[in-house]
């Protein structure tokens, strides 16, 4: 076997790897409400469960590439994957909440070093002509595997037992291990790479993102700028932001090389995926919210929903990878078509109601699958068509870390709209209630098919009859919330479509053919 066709060996461990590290994610924060109930985690203590792993998983985007190229492919995937395991099974023998933090902050990391890794090692070692199916495997961590973890979650959690939450990346991260030793090329380290560390740029994104991504995470949980805490975040991040674009400007050696957004179509594709990453939310997040909350779903009786939408990326990614390599396909025609798909989905799930269940989500759930792969591949290759391989490290850590910052974004976006409009509802809904107050007194519940909550001296009817009067003024306060978040989220695949007929220039797949030997 020639090393041209091992090399895809290592390439497979590196999807396997980020299969596992996705999980750890994905699986973890929809199963938080067992996994708290079983370690014992207050809400605090979740949030900082959930926050910790995003912000370490910024920090490894940012550096992951730089350490790759410095302590080779091969070493630095063997050690992604050993913290991978180690750090995710552990985690339920954990008792004590600093040391559970610690174990969470390095599951982060791993999945931080992982994405990049995936999306290097595709450039590097697929030619031109294939590198489009490589790029459609690194497509599945944006759009294949965020949707497959409901399933797990529902699997784990309903079925087998939630330590397996966290166990499940050990066989993942095994069968790994062996295809990366089997197939990634034995390079020799560049160790002297460590004197012209960027240091500073290290420094000043470790404080910098990670102050505004734990900012953006717990702002709305501490009343932002009335918390001292949120303030000194935020100040930090307004610092050291800036400064670490200037030091990565001039510095020799930089993480990242911002110069590379002088072209039109790379900063087309760091700014959409970002984008792109917060509207995913319209298909993902928020069905399995608004089931959860409106419906009392459980993951196991959610994930059809979403099952769905991971199904389609497997026909929809390569079929993609097919059509972009036609010299005659406009790469901005097909996202043009693939954000109106999604544009139409969300037009659609904004006219839900508090009696929607998951049967009404199918077909728009169908045109967010299709929309998602339609955009992300295009958006692939025109980032990467104008690179010169030893940009390709360059370019994965500026183009991965927006993504994960956008993670950040989303949430920061979801807890703003429901403070706000969800308030709002609450309060125009009460206030309805206090002008019909006779009718509560008079009148019967069709949908509930209860009597009247409350008797003529405004006392309760019934034992339970307020608490069912409170939960249904809660589960419309959910739909109208809901209702306003795809609203939202269509503004920005509005934005989007705007985006791409204005910022990037026609791109042609390469027509590099193998020669034989």
């Amino acid at each position: 076997m020639t090393p041209q066709q091992r090399s895809l060996f290592g390439l497979a461990g590196i999807i396997a790897l980020s299969f596992a590290t996705e999980l750890n994610e994905q699986v973890s924060a929809q199963a938080l409400p067992d996994i708290a109930g079983a370690l014992g985690l207050s809400l605090d203590s979740q949030r900082w469960f959930s926050s910790l792993y995003i912000t370490a998983e910024i920090i490894g985007m940012s550096v992951s590439p730089w350490l790759a190229v410095t302590l080779t492919l091969r070493r630095f995937s063997f050690f992604v994957a050993l913290l991978a395991v180690l750090s995710s099974s552990l985690i339920p023998f954990t008792s004590t909440l600093s040391l559970l933090y610690i174990l969470r902050v390095f599951q982060g990391l791993a999945g931080g070093f992982t994405v990049p890794l995936l999306m290097t090692i595709a450039l590097r070692v697929l030619a031109p002509p294939i590198r489009l199916y490589g790029l459609a495997a690194y497509a599945l961590t944006a759009t294949f595997f965020p949707n497959l973890s409901m399933a797990f979650a529902g699997l784990w959690t309903d079925l087998v037992d939630w330590r397996f939450v966290f166990w499940q990346s050990i066989p993942l991260c095994t069968l790994s291990f062996l295809l990366l030793w089997y197939g990634m090329p034995v390079d020799p380290p560049k160790h002297e790479r460590f004197w012209k560390f960027d240091w500073k740029g290290f420094l000043l994104i470790v404080f910098g993102m990670g102050s505004f991504s734990i900012m953006l995470q717990m702002g709305d949980w501490m009343d932002w700028f009335n918390s001292p805490f949120i303030c000194v975040l935020g100040l930090t991040s307004l610092v050291c932001i800036p400064l670490f674009v200037l030091n990565e400007w001039f510095h020799p050696l930089p993480l990242f090389r911002f110069q590379l957004l002088g072209r039109r179509n790379f900063a087309y594709g760091a700014t959409t995926l970002l984008t792109f990453v917060v509207i995913s939310l319209s298909s993902s997040t928020l069905p399995a919210s608004f089931l959860q909350s409106a419906a009392g779903y459980r993951p196991e009786q959610i994930y059809p929903v979403t099952l769905e939408i991971a199904a389609i990326q497997l026909v929809m990614l390569p079929l993609m990878a097919v059509v972009l390599n036609k010299t005659w396909v406009d790469s901005r025609i097909v996202s043009f078509i693939g954000m109106a798909c999604i544009l139409t989905a969300c037009i659609g799930d904004f006219f839900l109601t508090s009696n929607w269940n998951r049967d009404q989500f199918y077909l728009w759930q169908a045109l967010q699958g299709i929309g998602n792969a339609m955009i992300v591949m295009p958006l692939l290759m025109m980032s990467t068509n104008t690179l010169d391989p030893s940009e390709g490290p360059f370019a994965s850590a500026m183009v991965n870390t927006p993504r994960a910052v956008a993670e950040a974004v989303g949430i920061w976006l979801l807890q703003l709209m429901h403070r706000e409009r969800g308030s709002l509802h609450s309060d125009r809904i009460a206030d309805h209630l206090g002008q019909v107050r006779y009718s509560l007194v008079q009148g019967t519940n069709p949908v509930l098919q209860r009597p009247a909550p409350l008797t003529p001296s405004g006392q309760a009817a019934s034992p339970g009859s307020m608490a069912a009067l409170h939960a249904q003024m809660a589960r419309q306060t959910a739909t109208l919330t809901f209702s306003d978040d795809w609203v939202v989220l269509a503004g920005l695949v509005v934005f989007l479509m705007i985006w791409v007929c204005v910022l990037p220039v026609r791109t042609y797949p390469p027509r590099i053919v193998f020669q034989s030997k």
